[in-house]
Order: C-alpha cells, then structure tokens, then sequence
C-alpha cells in the first residue's frame, strides 16, 4: 500500500472515502502530527497503491491494513474511516480486533446494503468500466458534502471534484463490488472491546445522523460528536472539528499504545 506518513506517537491510521485516496487527509496529517503518527493508506487501486487481482472485497481491504501495521512493526493502533474506509475500519473489528486501540467511524453506517443499494452499486461499476470516470463527479457530487460547502466552499467543493475525476476506473468498480458485497456489522460493533468514536456531519444525507447514533448505541464505550456545517466528507469540509474530535479521542487512549519500532 502506498502510504503518506507524518509525526510520531500514538499510531493512527486514516482510511479515506470512496472514490478518493489518502490526499483527502492533508490537512489531518498536518493537524494531528503534533501528537499522534499520522498513517494515511492508498486502498486498494486508488492513489498510489496497485489494485491487484483478488475478489472485491472489505475483507481484503481490512487484511492489507493489518499487513501494513506488520510492515511498520506497529502492534496496535487507533484506525479512523470515513465513508468506505469506516466499513473497512468495521472489517478490522472483525478481523483484526487484536490490532486496534480504538476506532473512529466517520459518515459511515453499520448496516449492510439493500438489494436497491447493491444494484445501483454495480450499474455504477459497469459504467465506469465502460464509459471511465468522467461521468462520476456528477452522478455522486450531490451526496458527497454538505449543502452549506456546497454553497460557500468553492474550493473544497472543486478539489472533491479533482479528486473523484482522478479515481481510476478500476478501482472505482472493484471498491463498489466490495462494498456490495459487506455484511451488517451491528453484531461486530456489539462485540468491540475498545473505545469508538462516531463522526457524522450534521448535513450528511448519505449517512445521517440517524446512522451515527446507531452505531453509538451499539458499541459497549461509545461516544458521538456531529459536526456542524458539514455533510459526508466531514473532515474536508470542517477539518479543524474533525481534527479536534479524534484529537481528544486519541489523547485519552495515548497512554495504552505499546512502543513499536
């Protein structure tokens, strides 16, 4: 996995949106290293990490962070997803539950797709497939932010834009098959044995504030902040609320880190 780093401390991995890639994170990097190791992954096929040739999956994802944590000789380590990467942050809980310190879930959601979900899912996959990734800022734009970035975010609203235009074909239809293909990780949050951290973006349409609480009342120690003035990519939109938030919520779990190196 190609991986952009920043800091030294508490190891805090950062798994970006669909269709997005670790660019998302700068100003995250920027904001947490003072405290934290800031580790932010290319998933599979995006940025600068290559798609390889196993079935689409969350499972996968999940298994190529562990593998990561293995390569830096990190035991364990807080792991922060927003969007697809709060699903892939669900499969680490699965998995990999001996590898994380806590976790933050960011405008994501524990329930598995409807069958209307999944096959909106796969006419995207098929068409960008056929047709590339021109067409896809306009077909998910509307659901990405917030309708006040939306309205007075020019330049955040642009560099999604960038962002989503530059996702490459594949990946964009191997990531939407894997995220099909998730189960519910209602049980899984029910079973977690380490603090959890939900974010959602008070203007985030795509998975509402209804969501967050959810997943809230499933997990044993659980906390929500909302973000205000922010939709689904909340830490894009409101970087300095999303870096407060995971700032004090890895600050109470700093003294449990083992040293690593």
């Amino acid at each position: 996995m190609y991986t952009r780093s920043a800091g030294q401390g508490l190891p805090v991995v950062l798994l970006h949106a669909f269709p997005l890639s670790s660019a998302m994170w700068l100003t995250q990097r920027e904001g947490l290293s003072s405290s934290c190791e800031v580790i932010t992954p290319d998933l599979r096929g995006f940025g600068g990490s290559p798609l390889g040739d196993q079935e689409p999956s969350v499972d996968v994802m999940a298994d190529d962070v562990a593998r990561l944590l293995d390569h830096r000789g990190i035991d364990r380590a807080v792991v922060v997803g927003q969007s697809m990467g709060g699903y892939v942050t669900m499969a680490m809980c699965r998995r990999h539950p001996d590898r994380l310190l806590g976790v933050v879930l960011a405008d994501t959601k524990a329930s598995a797709d409807t069958e209307e979900a999944r096959a909106y899912r796969e006419r995207v996959a098929t068409t960008v497939l056929a047709e590339g990734s021109s067409f896809l800022a306009g077909e998910i734009m509307p659901a990405m932010v917030g309708r006040t970035t939306a309205r007075s975010r020019a330049m955040v609203f642009g560099r999604v834009r960038a962002l989503i235009e530059s996702a490459p074909p594949g990946a964009v239809a191997w990531a939407q098959r894997a995220m099909a293909g998730r189960p519910d990780s209602f049980d899984t949050l029910r079973g977690l044995t380490v603090p959890a951290l939900v974010l959602v973006g008070e203007e985030d349409e795509t998975t509402p504030v209804a969501d967050a609480r959810a997943m809230v009342e499933a997990v044993p120690d659980g906390r929500l902040a909302v973000i205000e003035r922010a939709g689904h990519l909340s830490a894009l939109e409101q970087p300095e609320a999303f870096n407060g938030a995971v700032a004090a919520f890895t600050a109470g779990l700093a003294g449990e880190a083992p040293p690593h190196g």
